[in-house]
């Protein structure tokens, strides 16, 4: 564990010191070349930059990822003899993993011998999968592949090489339908179109058990972050300042309260046109796209971590004086309802260092939704939860009174924040790790820093630890001792999850089991197939319709239908007995060995990865782009009922299974 937990560490310090630019300093060059009649000799080369080496094929368990070389594919040919790896290689002890390692430096060069029968037409096909590290940093691993030939000729070497100025483009014939222009299949389009759009055909078979109430999740998810920000340092102090300036500046209560709803209406109009807006620039598909960006998911996730060094009490993040001072001239200087909106819109400015973590964190997980008016629903959901104390107290502000002073328990608010948000914040770092497979954050570490950060906070709230802003306390509150029990119970919960426990409650947080090395739980469901095509070809050789899962790494009710659902036994049964169970991962950066060129809507575009590729698949074919979408097939690729998206009622979905399987019977 320790020594996962450095390469965690190792590997983010590296991924984000370099992430200003994409750097490479491994260039891999791949060749075929003939040795003999009947021979030849498939040479690997890696060329390093100074300062950089490559570990080599046999690392030690425990150590750093080795060097890998697949060959997914030999045709018309063998392999003679093993990998041989020409370069000298070095050997050192690394006291950070308390062992021998072994690397390579400046080239690392690997030879596999084949044999053929002379004339044949050889094709070779593999990855090789390595991790680049100097002396400070270590990049995540990554995965480079070749495609070699020695077509049946006299020619005696075909090459290829990492260091690619131009990629292939592979145009796809088009199969037109409404709106949109498809490919009968990227890159095969000799097999059976299973791509054709059946927009309508799904929708003959009426309402699919939809994501409607996901909007009302969204809503009090929104309503949650907004009654959250209400108990912090920056917000709670306004509401009697705020209340009590409305009631002094009216010529009777009457009016008073007609200004303070007005007031309260005003947030909430200044967040829901955020939200609106929001929509509009980006699109849920957009938005969908970002929040399993690499990118923008370290920006998130330190942003929180830095929000939670501030509400430590490290140092104070506020916006610029003078913009809330010029926003505060002006509703002085205006009259009527735009003062009133100018008020508020000074308290959007003062509150933002507690309230922009709150709603940053609310918007990406609606992005993950991909509901068109789901930042709007969100937002009108906050704005409501802060209109509501404005509003009560200007109604009865004799109420005002017995409200609880500003002091010591707001700030220790504030650190409970900082916990919540440290703890939060492995979720973004973990979907891009996911995304793009560079394993620094698998479960059974995400699990013991959630387990330390949890227990933490347990002991925070029975003040066995004290942050600089805390006032001094000599006995731990009542309600201080029971949030410390849910929070060291919850710690507790979590151990298990270390052996393979599969911790239904927080499954849509932590990464999937799989990602998991010791695991000693074995009733996850897992699909067949994580190729539409291939898994497409199966099921017809076999005779058994299909189940599609459009998933996302990123996706935190597919992660909960997968731990409710899926493993509930009648379902279970079902997925591995009578479907052929396929899972496409739309948000997955694996690049594709050739990038497809599709026409969308009229406008052209290029899918790059694998994850573009499912995306458009839903998109064309089923005209969704929300995750978690399934939808039942037959062998042509029809639909057989319609289609189900986010519901944890194991009734309903065994049902829908039933129906779908009835139905291909029929036919």
């Amino acid at each position: 564990m320790k020594k996962r937990i450095f390469m965690f560490i190792f590997a983010l310090t590296g991924f984000i010191s370099l992430s200003a630019q994409i750097y490479e300093p491994v260039k891999w060059n791949f060749t075929i070349k003939n040795t003999g009649k009947g021979t030849a000799d498939v040479v690997l080369i890696a060329m390093l930059e100074k300062g950089w080496h490559l570990y080599g094929l046999n690392i030690p368990p425990d150590g750093p990822r080795p060097t890998s070389i697949i060959f997914d594919k030999i045709e018309n040919a063998e392999k003679s003899g093993t990998l041989k790896a020409v370069s000298k290689l070095h050997e050192e002890y690394d006291s950070n993993f308390d062992m021998k390692l072994n690397w390579y430096v400046g080239e690392a060069k690997f030879i596999q011998g084949l044999k053929y029968a002379e004339g044949a037409d050889v094709k070779v096909s593999g990855y090789v999968e390595f991790m680049a590290c100097n002396d400070e940093n270590c990049l995540p691993p990554r995965k480079e592949k070749f495609e070699l030939a020695i077509p049946g000729t006299n020619k005696n070497t075909v090459a290829a090489t990492s260091e690619k100025p131009a990629v292939p483009v592979v145009q796809i014939a088009p199969v037109k339908s409404d709106s949109v222009t498809i490919a009968e299949k990227p890159e095969k389009a000799t097999v059976a179109d299973y791509w054709t759009p059946v927009i309508n055909e799904l929708r003959a078979f009426g309402e699919e058990h939809s994501n409607n109430a996901a909007l009302w999740l969204i809503f009090l998810a929104g309503m949650a972050g907004g009654f959250l920000a209400l108990f912090t340092p920056c917000v709670w102090p306004i509401i009697p300042m705020t209340v009590s300036f409305f009631l002094k500046r009216s010529e009777n209560k009457r009016k008073g309260r007609r200004d303070a709803v007005f007031y309260g209406v005003a947030i909430i109009i200044i967040y829901v046109t955020l939200g609106i807006l929001i929509t509009l620039i980006f699109g849920p598909s957009a938005l969908n796209s970002m929040s399993t960006n690499a990118v923008f998911n370290l920006i998130f996730f330190a942003m929180l971590i830095l929000f939670a060094v501030s509400f430590f009490g490290a140092f104070e993040i506020t916006l610029p004086a003078s913009w809330s001072t010029k926003m505060d001239a002006r509703a002085d200087s205006t009259a009527g309802f735009i003062s009133i909106l100018f008020m508020a819109f000074t308290l959007v400015l003062v509150s933002f260092s507690c309230t922009g973590p709150i709603i940053g964190t609310t918007l990406v997980e609606v992005a993950s939704s991909g509901n068109i008016i789901g930042p709007a629903v969100a937002m009108f959901g906050f704005a409501l939860a802060l209109a509501i104390p404005f509003t009560f107290f200007a109604f009865f502000p004799s109420l005002l009174k017995s409200m609880p002073k500003s002091g010591g328990w707001l700030n220790t608010v504030k650190v409970v924040l900082a916990f919540l948000e440290l703890a939060l914040s492995l979720k973004f770092l973990s979907v891009a790790d996911l995304a793009y497979g560079w394993h620094i954050l698998d479960r059974e570490t995400f699990l013991a820093l959630w387990i330390v950060i949890f227990a933490l906070l347990g002991f925070y709230l029975l003040g066995k630890i004290r942050f600089p802003h805390d006032s001094e306390s000599h006995h731990s509150s009542v309600l201080g001792t029971f949030l410390a029990i849910i929070s060291l119970a919850f710690a507790v919960y979590m151990v298990p999850g270390l052996w393979g426990a599969p911790l239904k409650a927080i499954s849509a947080f932590s990464p999937p089991l799989y990602t998991q090395d010791f695991n000693l739980y074995h009733d996850e469901v897992h699909p067949a197939f994580n190729d539409y095509d291939e898994g497409m070809k199966y099921a017809k050789e076999k005779g058994l319709p299909v189940l599609v899962d459009f998933t996302g790494y990123g996706c935190v009710n597919c992660r909960k239908m997968e731990a409710a659902v899926w493993t509930a036994p009648a379902v279970k049964d079902k997925l591995q007995r009578d479907f052929v169970l396929i899972s496409v991962y739309v948000d997955d950066k694996t690049k594709l060995s050739k990038p497809v060129k599709v026409t969308e809507n009229g406008k052209e575009q290029l899918l790059e990865t694998v994850g573009d590729k499912w995306s458009y698949l839903q998109r064309s074919k089923f005209g969704a782009n929300a995750q978690p979408f399934y939808v039942i097939l037959d062998n042509n690729g029809k639909p057989l009922n319609h289609s189900y998206s986010y519901k944890e009622d194991v009734d309903a979905f065994v049902s829908w299974l039933e129906t779908g399987e009835k139905s291909y019977k029929v036919k």
